[in-house]
């Protein structure tokens, strides 16, 4: 079963230093997911309809580990990364159930942009998806370690074997 294995985010109140590279993100072990907004507290909740909430796969972070991308929680932007899920192999309209309570829809896959590269230190071309990106349809608590599930038996396992993740 997939499973919540990170979740961080990027504080109000902290905000960026001119010229600064990295992401700033802190790791949270629980978070309340909020419809229509994202994560409570986070800087860029509720500013995009379309991009509430940042989703990776742990597999793909560990490919990319490989190739000597910088990996730790937060270094892509993401806010959760999920273990045992292929996210980028869900559809637009794909619903993640999140613990008890909380559902992310997928809204469409997550390709990087120069802020990203400044982050990483190194060109992101030929890295495919990175990931997809999702709003809440219902809010709820979620913490490290909760089980993910796709609603309506949609669930598509991790298949880095069988897929190229990074060219």
């Amino acid at each position: 079963m997939a499973h919540l294995s990170s979740i961080v985010y990027q504080p109000r109140d902290l905000t960026y230093e001119p010229g600064a590279t990295d992401f700033i993100r802190l790791p949270l072990a629980r978070v309340e997911l909020v419809a229509g907004q994202g994560l409570r507290g986070d800087r860029k909740a509720g500013r995009n309809p379309d991009r509430q909430v940042n989703i990776l796969s742990a597999e793909w972070l560990a490919t990319a580990a490989a190739r000597g991308y910088r990996t730790a929680p937060g270094q892509f932007g993401e806010q959760l990364i999920l273990t045992g899920l292929d996210v980028v192999a869900l559809p637009p309209g794909a619903r993640l159930r999140l613990g008890a309570a909380a559902v992310l829809e997928i809204v469409k896959g997550r390709n990087g942009c120069t802020r990203l590269e400044a982050a990483q230190g190194q060109t992101i071309a030929g890295l495919g998806p990175i990931g997809v990106l999702a709003r809440v349809v219902e809010g709820g608590e979620i913490g490290v370690g909760d089980e993910v599930a796709v609603e309506d038996n949609l669930l598509v396992e991790t298949e880095t074997e069988n897929r190229p993740v990074i060219a």
